[in-house]
């Protein structure tokens, strides 16, 4: 089976600060290093890293080759990425002292995706693959439209959140990942807790507190492994990598987000994001009490 995965692909610029800014605020950076990320490309590697095939549609500028080549050494499928006349899209990311971050994004040619490349990519898809998108591209609600009536099973990562367009895939979706307050700003809009909305699986995450899982009226908790964060950017993705690339493999769910969970903390022992994302090795070998 596949993971056919619509997201976005940046240039990651990473700052070391002592603090995150506050207005009007100029600091020092320490470090500077440039990878690859954005929320797409980060899922993609990971659901690769995971164990299974994973095909991801994009687009980068001229500039964007090496972002390309990257994702191909770390065994994405990089067929259906266009290059378009738009720079490749990238993030700056501050990064303080307690691994915590602050982002600029710049979508860049990830909010100049073609129909015909979507189209294209999808007719590869065959019924019970894996569809997954989020919110730093376009053609979301188009693609999970197309996923759904080729038999896929469509996820989306709400992030960054909007309310307009997670509600407009809400009708296309088997799984949907939130972070707590996604789901908080999610009901506010709809007035459905995560319990009550019309989707099979929503896992929310908590940050140090785990994650939930909402299952036909039945609501698990998972809790989080104890581990010192040093960089907590692509945490989220790799989680959801990591849950996609289980459950096409054929882990049951509950097997899937332990995993995940795993991966996730081992993750945030590292600096930086796609190019640091642990493989299913690294993960099946990680012992927090040793980290």
């Amino acid at each position: 089976m596949t993971v056919f995965n619509l997201g976005s692909i940046n240039a990651d610029l990473f700052y070391r600060v002592p603090h995150l800014p506050g207005p009007g605020e100029t600091l020092a950076s320490t470090s500077f290093q440039r990878g690859l990320g954005g929320k797409g490309a980060n899922m993609s590697v990971a659901a690769a890293r995971a164990g299974t095939r994973c095909t991801h549609i994009g687009a980068v500028g001229a500039d964007g080759a090496w972002a390309v080549e990257r994702l191909t050494e770390f065994g994405v499928d990089t067929r259906h990425i266009e290059t378009l006349a738009q720079p490749t899209g990238h993030a700056i990311i501050a990064v303080d002292d307690d691994g915590e971050n602050a982002i600029i994004l710049y979508p860049g040619a990830n909010a100049a995706l073609t129909t015909a490349g979507l189209i294209s990519a999808l007719a590869q898809a065959e019924e019970g693959d894996y569809f997954v998108t989020q919110n730093e591209t376009v053609l979301q609600a188009e693609g999970a439209r197309m996923a759904q009536s080729k038999g896929m099973r469509v996820a989306y990562a709400a992030a960054p959140f909007d309310a307009k367009a997670v509600q407009a895939v809400l009708p296309y979706l088997d799984l949907l990942f939130l972070n707590q307050v996604e789901a908080e700003q999610l009901q506010q809009a709809t007035g459905l807790a995560p319990e009550a909305l019309p989707i099979r699986d929503v896992i929310v995450t908590l940050g140090g507190d785990g994650c939930r899982w909402y299952c036909k009226g039945e609501i698990k908790h998972f809790a989080a492994l104890p581990v010192t964060p040093v960089d907590t950017t692509g945490a989220g993705d790799t989680f959801t990598g990591y849950v996609l690339a289980g459950l096409d493999r054929g882990l049951p769910m509950a097997q899937a987000i332990t995993l995940a969970t795993k991966a996730a903390a081992l993750m945030v022992t590292r600096q930086g994001t796609a190019d640091v994302i642990p493989d299913l090795r690294d993960v099946h070998r990680f012992d927090p009490n040793v980290a």
